[in-house]
């Protein structure tokens, strides 16, 4: 019985150490229009596996205001994409 609770806590915390590394996965980008007022960037970028998304150009949506500091229109930026509430969001940026 032992055996089996550790075995199912390793699985456990397996999948929490794998969607958590995904979650943070850095994408590749070009900035294209940066957006302070309605919160939003406009990025030409790699594909974003974590998505599950095609490399293009599109519009997302910016997390933390502190955020555009590191954006600058025609830089090139690693980003990180996620799903907020259905909007496409970047979370963090170096």
């Amino acid at each position: 019985m032992k055996s089996i609770l550790k075995i199912t806590a390793a699985a456990m915390l397996a999948a929490t150490l794998t969607s958590d590394a995904f979650a943070a996965e850095f994408t590749r980008g070009t900035v294209k229009k940066i957006d302070i007022k309605a919160k939003k960037v406009t990025l030409i970028h790699e594909e974003l596996k974590v998505l599950a998304m095609p490399a293009m150009t599109m519009v997302f949506r910016v997390k933390d205001d502190a955020l555009f500091g590191k954006l600058k229109e025609g830089t090139n930026v690693e980003f990180v994409a996620e799903r907020i509430d259905g909007k496409l969001t970047v979370t963090d940026v170096k």
